[in-house]
């Protein structure tokens, strides 16, 4: 019992200081980085909308596996099973989830008006942890990224050491 209640509060502690959390469905070839919230004893998700983070695999009353990482180090501090449930607009859980998340989303392009664009356009997920915490692996779990659209930095074209000296003369 008392491995239970620590086993918990690592998973608390430790969703509740990092802003990026690692999940896979069920079905998922790779785990994705999403970012959540920590409420009410679950990792809180929203997703699947325009300008928002995919939640590919994740559905309703299926399983995930979620990895939580440190914030400082980017390591792997805890994996833990969690049950996904969706929660429905106009609910008492879906508002209380939508406002911690709305306090985190950054960079909305639409602001105050996101969370009507959420329920319109958007699922939020809940993550309940559903298991044991999963022990550390011993190797690398490094795996391909999972193909996106991104696009990493390009080389700096060849005029543009000598445009910025020009405006530095100037």
């Amino acid at each position: 019992m008392t491995l239970q209640l620590l086993d918990r509060a690592l998973v608390e502690e430790a969703a509740k200081k990092s802003g990026l959390v690692w999940v896979r469905g069920a079905d998922a070839p790779a785990a994705r980085a999403l970012w959540h919230v920590w409420h009410e004893g679950a990792v809180c998700l929203v997703g699947d909308g325009p300008g928002e983070q995919p939640l590919p695999s994740l559905v309703d009353g299926g399983l995930a596996e979620v990895t939580v990482r440190s914030k400082d180090k980017g390591g792997r501090l805890v994996s833990f099973p969690a049950t996904v449930s969706e929660l429905a607009f106009g609910t008492e859980e879906w508002e209380a989830a939508v406002a911690e998340l709305k306090g985190k989303r950054l960079n909305a392009p639409d602001g105050e008006r996101m969370t009507g664009r959420w329920a319109r356009e958007c699922r939020v997920l809940r993550l309940v942890p559903s298991g044991a915490i999963e022990s550390l692996p011993s190797g690398s779990l490094a795996e391909r990224p999972v193909p996106s659209p991104a696009t990493t930095r390009r080389p700096a074209p060849a005029a543009l050491p000598r445009l910025l000296a020009k405006r530095r003369r100037k």
